[in-house]
């Protein structure tokens, strides 16, 4: 349970499902923010931005992906898909949108609520020797000045600051402590979402292909998180 208020937005059309999903938040210790169409949801995290979000794509008008695209523009909130549809291309298609985690229905509260913990968690300190916290920032690429700093929870270009959302972050933390390690996606799965994600490992893919657009010059051609075939991913800094 959160020691802290954290406001969650709950975007659902089913009235019931929507009600029953507030008021389990409520339970867990959330600040529960429902709403039943992606335009009003929209519009409200505009005028107040939320913590967390749990989207269904199943919506009207403006469906759930649509709403994931247009709230990443404003907000980095964790956002989690809790959906009827179990299609893979559904789940990567969300994961692409920019969705931080799936959730199949029906579930269980307490395991959204374990992986809503699990997104909150902000990375502990970075270490070079695997054993104590170096307070200093890490230079990824000197070349174009990408700096992670993560006791201030940011990631530089020069000056000019990286919208990464906190999986994203996460994953770059992993990557950098230390550099130069291959990564499995079984080993982030779960050092970063923590509590075992027990479906298709490709979540991993989608999220260091949106990582990749923010961090590397050249996307398609990485240089900085490169891929290790049959093994992983490793982060190259230069």
């Amino acid at each position: 349970m959160p020691s802290v208020s954290v406001s969650i937005l709950v975007l659902e059309d089913d009235d019931g499902i929507r009600s029953s999903l507030a008021l389990a938040m409520g339970g867990e210790g959330y600040d529960p923010v429902p709403h039943g169409t992606a335009e009003s949801a929209l519009a409200a995290v505009h005028e107040r931005p939320v913590d967390l979000m749990l989207v269904d794509l199943m919506l009207g008008a403006m469906d759930g992906f649509t709403f994931i695209r247009e709230v990443r523009q404003v907000s980095d909130a964790p956002i989690i898909v809790v959906s009827a549809r179990t299609d893979t291309h559904d789940i990567v298609a969300a994961l692409e949108a920019g969705a931080d985690d799936y959730v199949t229905k029906p579930f269980e509260v307490k395991e959204v609520s374990a992986r809503l913990r699990a997104l909150l968690r902000r990375p502990q300190g970075i270490t070079r020797d695997g054993s104590r916290e170096d307070p200093d920032r890490i230079v990824i690429d000197s070349r174009s000045g990408l700096v992670l700093d993560v006791a201030a929870g940011l990631v530089r270009r020069g000056q000019e600051p990286l919208h990464l959302t906190m999986t994203e972050f996460r994953l770059l933390c992993e990557f950098a402590r230390p550099a130069g390690r291959v990564l499995s996606r079984r080993g982030l799965l779960e050092r970063v979402w923590e509590h075992g994600y027990f479906g298709d490992e490709r979540i991993v893919d989608v999220h260091i292909r949106r990582l990749r657009t923010k961090i590397e010059p050249v996307p398609s051609h990485p240089e900085l998180l490169v891929t290790v075939r049959g093994l992983g991913y490793r982060l190259d800094p230069r």
